[in-house]
């Protein structure tokens, strides 16, 4: 039996119907993958099936007892609290015991009041009595897995150690159907192969939404497309259904062409009819307003974008060259001794974790920032266009005409005006939502925004940082043959794997303490490239070299002392949580804080130890596993 079903389901907002006849069944263990074009309602779906949000028709059932958890694509702004506190928030009432609990314990670990103690007490009669402490020791497990801090603040993590705290919220519910919306945003490279992982092992009925499309090609198992309200399951892999889904569009822009020709062929007959006699075939007359009919009742699908750079005056053939550049903030070493040249027509990715200096390279590299030693000399003709990942060049309360051109009501493109309104429905903007605030818009129009006003300036040199976040496969398939067919030099940073290999002929790469470096190809070159590579060598592009004959690495196997440890590890792990759950038990017993203060702090100490060894642990396993699998 289905987990969750929904049949004949409708749903609209005022325009067309989002969802129109949707049917849907949801088995246990399977990997749904949901795609269509922004906008066609996919978070609603969602949200629908997560029981947010009830359908206008149709009946949405669930087996009994089945839950469901949705991690949403936006990250709230208002968390607060610990890690351990919104984690623990995912149980509800016994939930918000135990972090309370957990917040006083680590307090009278500081100072130890009677208060307190007296606080412990309470709150542990208030937990023996909602049996919370059986689940506590499934919210430290979620922690550890998820290689999550409890007691650090949830307002001072970046963006995707939030988003895996929301994941740990939704986990820890432990639910029969995990929903996620957009869950590779704002991560970075190696945390999304962490996830990818993750929910390959840990999670066993999955539904979820993304742009990214080697995240998805690795993780669905079923596709489901929306699109104009209709949504059709598809059991094949990604690269299978794309190939069916364009020969169906084609076949159906096909027969609408013939339905078409037939209509015009109507019409005049029926001018013609009237002026040639006063009476006419009545059946035939029917016939053509039943046509006209299901021509006003006709979805079409949006158009596509279309989108053209505009090259300038072509560059000088350096465009910068690094020469021993180290750049520090405060103490810390972002860049450390890089020296390298970006040549015209080099379209270089830049890779690297959340917060290693990416977007602080770009700026280095474009003089927007001087280094701390070394020295950053640039070409000659330059015309740079700049793509900013955090929308900083976009005016929230302003319209998105205001945003494009000010008060002009046209741009320039190759030379000739074209109207405004006119050019931003190459960016599938309607009129409408031409006029309406920025900041009524969702983030992949933004981004479209942003690709607008960056191509409709003149440049030579593309700089972009971020631009992949929120759009469909369908736009980034095209911006991927915009950017290959730019005769300037392009400087990207992304985590879309795809995408980098896709379009980029050279990496700049950091690997940790400041160390960038050069790699010739896209990201899977890397990969091969980093394998052979000692760390004290690293290997300089070779642009002559066609990527055709660059060899595949041989597949990675466990090597005799990796297959020992992987042995050890189990049992290794089975005592550390022995150990956990023998000093939770400990810590949970009110007579423990009647110790001494020197006693409370070594055994919290202690805790706090077996905790990073079992992260450790369950992160090392994780990753052995995955080479021996």
């Amino acid at each position: 039996m289905a987990l969750i079903h929904l049949r004949e389901v409708d749903l609209q907002f005022g325009g067309p119907l989002l969802l129109e006849g949707a049917t849907l069944a949801i088995d246990r263990g399977e990997r749904i993958a949901l795609v269509g074009r922004n906008g066609e309602g996919k978070t609603t779906l969602l949200r629908i099936l997560d029981g947010q949000l009830p359908p206008d028709q149709g009946e949405v059932s669930r087996g009994q007892g089945v839950t469901t958890a949705l991690v949403e694509q936006q990250v709230p702004g208002d968390l607060s609290g610990s890690i351990y506190d919104l984690v623990a928030a995912g149980l509800a009432e016994a939930g918000r015991l135990l972090a309370e609990f957990h917040h006083v314990s680590r307090q009278l670990a500081d100072r130890d009041e009677p208060a307190l103690r007296a606080q412990l007490d309470r709150l542990n009669h208030q937990l023996d009595a909602a049996g919370a402490w059986s689940v506590q020791q499934h919210v430290d497990t979620v922690l550890s897995r998820m290689q999550l801090d409890a007691d650090a603040a949830v307002s001072t993590l970046s963006a995707g150690l939030k988003r895996r705290a929301l994941l740990a919220r939704a986990l820890v519910r432990r639910p029969d159907v995990l929903l996620l919306d957009e869950p590779t945003n704002h991560l970075d490279i190696a945390t999304i192969e962490w996830l990818e992982e993750f929910l390959l092992k840990q999670v066993e009925t999955l539904l979820f939404v993304t742009h990214d499309r080697r995240f998805l090609k690795r993780l669905a198992t079923r596709v489901l497309d929306l699109d104009r309200g209709r949504l059709t399951s598809w059991a094949c892999n990604y690269d299978a259904y794309v190939a069916r889904k364009e020969a169906i569009l084609a076949a159906e822009a096909a027969q609408q062409a013939e339905f078409d020709r037939r209509l015009a062929q109507e019409e005049k007959w029926i001018r013609t009819g009237i002026l040639a006699r006063r009476t006419r075939n009545e059946g035939r007359a029917r016939r053509l307003i039943d046509m006209r009919r299901q021509r006003l009742d006709r979805r079409q699908r949006a158009g596509s974008a279309r989108m053209q750079l505009q090259d300038a005056e072509r560059s000088g053939r350096l465009v910068a060259e690094l020469k021993d550049v180290s750049f520090t903030y405060g103490d810390r070493p972002i860049i450390r001794h890089l020296s390298t040249f970006v040549m015209r027509g080099d379209r270089i990715g830049i890779i690297g974790p959340n917060g290693a200096g990416k977007t602080t390279l770009l700026r280095v590299i474009l003089g927007q920032l001087p280094p701390a030693a070394g020295a950053v000399r640039h070409g000659t003709r330059l015309q740079v266009a700049y793509f900013d990942q955090l929308h900083a060049q976009l005016d929230l309360q302003k319209s998105v005409v205001e945003n494009l051109a000010g008060g002009s009501d046209s741009v320039l493109i190759e030379g000739k005006k074209k109207h405004l309104y006119g050019y931003l429905q190459d960016f599938l903007f309607t009129p409408d939502r031409a006029n309406s605030p920025v900041w009524q818009l969702s983030g992949g129009e933004r981004n479209r925004l942003l690709l607008a006003r960056l191509f409709a300036k003149p440049s030579n040199v593309l700089v972009m940082d971020e631009p992949t976040n929120d759009l469909d496969a369908e736009t980034l398939d095209l911006l991927e043959e915009v950017l290959l067919e730019y005769s300037g030099t392009v400087l990207l940073v992304s985590h879309d794997r795809e995408f980098l290999n896709n379009v980029v002929t050279s990496t700049l790469v950091f690997e940790g303490q400041g160390e960038v470096h050069d790699y010739a190809g896209g990201y899977d070159d890397w990969l091969v490239q980093r394998s052979k590579t000692l760390p004290d060598d690293p290997p300089k592009p070779d642009k002559s070299k066609p990527e055709k004959w660059r060899k595949k690495p041989a597949e990675r196997r466990l090597t005799y002392k990796e297959k020992i440890e992987l042995e050890t590890l189990p049992p290794r792990i089975e005592a550390l949580e022995t150990k956990q759950r023998r000093l939770h038990a400990e810590m949970a017993d009110p007579a423990f804080y009647q110790q001494d203060r020197q006693s409370i702090v070594a055994r919290t100490a202690e805790l706090e130890t077996v905790d990073r060894q079992l992260a450790e642990a369950y992160a090392r396993w994780e990753e052995l596993e995955g080479i021996g699998g």
